[in-house]
């Protein structure tokens, strides 16, 4: 006995019903079928319509994101290609499904959302920081995570799975594995899966990409970096296996998604 669901003229699915007795769908059972089913379709649109919201979210948040020189559309594109490449490469072994590797991509151009919160004269300083500037800078983590959350409060999204990861990204993309990261030092495995692999590729595309206060390292360079990086503990090995077991993609993605500006940096 098959039911389809549709939510206005949009199909949503199917439901399958199947019995070992023959004859089993009477018209009475069909119509208790159809009633579990109308159940079920409330709940679906329920869940999508709210998944939906958080997804249109997180693109209106990026796109506050790219309003600010300090982040281009390019590498904001390039970081989270990167961050799919490496959970789909540790999706097996970490048990990693199709929806965490999307919403991982989706979500990380949010990382450093709360960088719209730090004043231009820092962000596009083109020598060091001083101590007072360095403490305003690392600010955007706290900051971050107040919009994020005020924003799934307001529309009230605190409450699905997929929020946590989001603030998880913002929350830990700058902490180490040997506890001299920031904002709470965490190590090890306090550190969110997510968080540990949206760093990796931040990091990989920062270095790769011309900033006020740098040149763009070449590719190679830049995973020489990521190796001894990984050697003394500070950044996961795994996502940054992950990028060296898929050189040429990467070099692609930096190639190919790159503002026109940017310096190129595959040069060996």
């Amino acid at each position: 006995f098959t039911v389809p669901l549709f939510s206005g003229d949009h199909l949503v699915g199917f439901v399958f019903f199947d019995s070992l007795t023959e004859a089993a769908f009477s018209n009475i059972v069909q119509r208790d079928l159809v009633l579990f089913c109308n159940l079920i379709l409330m709940a679906i649109v329920s869940e999508l319509t709210a998944v939906n919201c958080l997804m249109s979210t997180a693109h209106v948040a990026r796109e506050f994101v790219t309003l600010r020189d300090f982040e281009t559309g390019a590498h904001l594109t390039r970081m989270a290609l990167l961050a799919r490449l490496i959970a789909r490469d540790m999706a097996q072994e970490y048990n990693l499904d199709d929806e965490f590797v999307e919403h991982l991509y989706l979500f990380a151009p949010l990382h450093d959302i709360g960088k719209i919160g730090v004043p231009d004269q820092i962000l596009l300083k083109p020598g060091k920081l001083d101590d007072t500037e360095w403490m305003m800078m690392k600010s955007h983590v706290v900051k971050g995570v107040d919009i994020i959350r005020r924003v799934l409060k307001d529309y009230q999204l605190s409450h699905l799975v997929d929020s946590r990861l989001m603030i998880n990204i913002v929350a830990g993309h700058h902490e180490r594995l040997d506890g001299s990261g920031y904002p709470k030092g965490l190590t090890g495995d306090d550190i969110p899966l997510e968080a540990r692999i949206v760093a990796v590729a931040d990091m990989l595309d920062a270095l790769t990409s011309q900033r006020p206060y740098k040149e763009a390292w070449p590719l190679a360079d830049a995973f020489d970096e990521l190796r001894h990086l990984a050697a003394i503990g500070q950044i996961d090995s795994r996502c940054v296996q992950a990028l060296l077991d898929n050189h040429e993609i990467v070099a692609d993605i930096i190639s190919h998604y790159r503002d026109p500006e940017e310096q190129s940096v595959l040069q060996e």
